[in-house]
């Protein structure tokens, strides 16, 4: 055998040596991420955080806002949405926690050593982090269910509230994904992303109609995304009594863009910074 063939034969065995099985690899990063967090207890709070939001808002606020008048034949119909975004928002402050400890710990350079495609932690960490949203959606629903909310809509538009939420929360966790992997601190992350889904959550329809906001703030109230996704989501819940908006394509266009725009957008950072470092 020539010294050609045989440097041929080499370096395609090499290549199949390197070739990574990228399924395989990012369901064991995806097991990696989920079994810890089912042992340490982290699922429980996963469980715990939408009941408490639950019980926060509706013990204090329902007596409030049913005096004040809502539209809605329960304030527990109202609030629905805001439990279902806060839980996403939660997820998401997890999940840019565990990308930031990922990059600061030195992981992500440790992966990029390895014949693995640069993506495939990323897809792991977004994998386990739609395991925990979907834990905390059913949560959430079940606590608004406890307190009073009904789907009163048809099939499809239950169905659609449920899609819709979920695909809200990968928007979050996507967003959050991103900025902890560039900041690369775990505690600069998180305090970086607690306070707006605050802010946003307390400024929203979410707990209150807009016209009960002072009337400066009440145009910022009505359009923020935190409101577009409350009054979408409130559309395809329903309500008993019938004093849900129609579920329309003026009302639920505002919430679609701001999802396309923002998976697009944080899809492009973390692709570049994975990429970037292979």
């Amino acid at each position: 055998m020539t010294a050609t063939a045989t440097t041929a034969r080499t370096g395609w065995l090499t290549d199949v040596r390197a070739t990574p099985a990228t399924l395989a690899q990012w369901w064991v990063l995806t097991v990696r991420l989920i079994v810890p967090s089912v042992k340490t207890g982290e699922i429980i709070t996963a469980i715990a955080a939408p009941l408490t939001f639950t019980a926060s808002f509706y013990i204090p606020l329902n007596r409030v806002m049913s005096f004040a008048g809502l539209g809605f034949s329960s304030y527990a119909q109202f609030m629905a949405p805001i439990v279902i975004l806060q839980a996403c928002a939660f997820t998401g402050v997890s999940a840019a926690f565990r990308a930031a400890t990922d990059a600061v710990s030195g992981l992500d350079r440790r992966f990029d050593a390895m014949p693995m495609h640069p993506i495939v932690p990323a897809a792991a960490r977004m994998s386990s982090n739609v395991f925990r949203l979907l834990i905390g959606l059913v949560a959430g629903v079940i606590g608004t269910y406890v307190v009073g909310f009904r789907f009163a809509g048809s099939f499809a538009h239950t169905v659609g509230f449920l899609v819709l939420g979920l695909l809200i929360g990968i928007n979050f966790c996507l967003g959050a994904d991103a900025i902890g992997t560039y900041t690369r601190s775990p505690e600069a992350t998180t305090q970086m992303l607690v306070l707006p889904p605050l802010i946003l959550g307390m400024l929203s329809t979410g707990l209150a109609p807009a016209h009960q906001f002072p009337h400066w703030v009440q145009g910022f109230v009505r359009n923020q995304p935190v409101s577009q996704f409350a009054e979408a989501l409130r559309a395809l819940g329903g309500d008993p009594g019938g004093h849900a908006h129609p579920v329309t394509w003026s009302l639920m266009m505002p919430t679609v863009l701001w999802i396309v725009g923002t998976i697009a957008v944080s899809c492009y950072f973390i692709a570049r910074q994975n990429l970037k470092r292979s």
